[in-house]
């Protein structure tokens, strides 16, 4: 799996989970439909699942004007991995992820969220 598939399949996998009451397996299982797993994609998924307190802390400071609970969704998500793949994964570039998350924002929201992702995770990388 590549890992810009691999970061489109965390992100509908921690969507669901943020959604729908399934485990962490179900949500992945449903995801993958029977497609094999690898450890990049799953890495993202468990480490956000374990980091998303200290996430969403960092986060809601960076945040001007809104709240966590008030954020679309789909943003929401977006800047959760993108976060963890940021703060806990030193491997990757930091504008590759902002790279990523905004084309996950073109393919899964709209125009506005892929500019409202891209204003906050450059705080982060600034």
């Amino acid at each position: 799996m590549k890992r810009h598939e691999a970061r489109q399949k965390a992100l509908q996998v921690l969507f669901q989970l943020d959604n729908i009451e399934l485990t962490v397996k179900e949500a992945i299982e449903h995801v993958l439909d029977e497609e094999e797993s690898d450890s990049f994609f799953e890495g993202l998924v468990n480490g956000t699942i374990e980091k998303k307190e200290e996430i969403d802390a960092v986060l809601a400071e960076k945040l001007e004007n809104w709240s966590l609970s008030r954020l679309p969704k789909i943003e929401r998500t977006v800047l959760r991995l993108a976060l963890y793949e940021l703060l806990y994964m030193e491997e990757t570039p930091n504008r590759v992820v902002l790279n990523e998350a905004i084309e996950l924002c073109k393919t899964f929201g709209d125009e506005k969220s892929s500019k409202f992702v891209n204003g906050v995770l450059s705080k982060f990388t600034e």
